[in-house]
C-alpha cells in the first residue's frame, strides 16, 4: 500500500486517483499509525513553503518522514519536492527537510507562476526509466529549486535552468512537476516509483 501524506495542504485526491488507475492501493492520511502500514510514501503539496513546513512539524510528520527515509522510498511532488531541500526563501527563510542540499528561490523573470507544460531533460534516475529526453510534464509554481548536479536528476528551463527533479541518492525522490496531471508520461513516472 502507498501512503499519501495528508497535512492539510495538497492535491491528495488527484494523486490517489492516478495510483488507483495503476491498480495500486493508496491511502490518504496524516495518521502515523496508518502510514506505518505503507510500503512507500508520497508527500504532495500545494501552497506556501512556510505554512506547509509548519503543518508538517506540528503534526509530527517532518520527523516522521526523516525517520522513514532510512528504508522507505518517498516521492515529494511540487511543494513536497521543495520540502526536500535545505531551505526556502518563500515566506522569509524557512528550513526544509535537508535531504538535498540547496535552496528554493522565486523566479525573477517571465510570468509568475509558471503554469503549463514544459520539457525536462538530463534524466538520470530510476524514476525516468523508459521516459525520453525532452518529455513534457505539467508545472505550476512560483519558486524553484537551486541545487547541485549531485542531487539534480532532471532539469527544466523557464528563463533560467533549474532542477525539475531531485534524488538524495538513496530513498528520497522529488519532482517539481505534477506527474498526476501529466498524462501518460506522468503515469509512467508514478509506475516507475511504485516499481522501485
Amino acid at each position: 500500500m502507498i501512503g499519501i501524506i495528508d497535512y492539510g495542504m495538497g492535491n491528495v485526491r488527484s494523486v490517489q486517483k492516478a495510483l488507483e488507475f495503476l491498480g495500486e492501493k493508496a491511502v490518504v492520511t496524516g495518521e502515523i499509525s496508518l502510514l506505518n502500514t505503507c510500503d512507500k510514501l508520497i508527500l504532495p503539496g500545494v501552497g506556501s513553503f512556510g505554512q506547509g513546513m509548519e503543518e508538517l512539524k506540528r503534526r509530527g510528520l517532518a520527523d516522521y518522514v526523516k525517520a522513514r527515509s532510512e528504508n522507505t522510498d518517498i516521492l515529494g511532488i511540487c511543494l513536497g519536492m521543495q520540502f526536500l531541500l535545505s531551505r526556502s526563501f518563500e515566506d522569509g527563510e524557512n528550513e526544509g527537510l535537508d535531504f538535498c542540499k540547496g535552496s528554493v528561490v522565486r523566479f525573477t523573470q517571465g510570468k509568475i507562476p509558471q503554469i503549463g507544460w514544459n520539457q525536462v531533460y538530463g534524466l538520470r534516475s530510476p524514476l525516468f526509466s523508459g521516459i525520453e529526453e525532452g518529455s513534457e510534464f505539467y508545472f505550476v509554481h512560483s519558486y524553484h529549486a537551486e541545487t547541485t548536479e549531485e542531487y539534480t536528476v532532471a532539469k527544466c528551463n523557464y528563463y533560467t535552468e533549474y532542477a525539475a527533479a531531485v534524488w538524495d541518492g538513496k530513498h528520497v525522490y522529488g519532482t517539481q512537476f505534477h506527474p498526476e496531471k501529466s498524462g501518460d508520461i506522468g503515469i509512467r513516472l508514478l509506475k516507475n516509483f511504485v516499481s522501485l
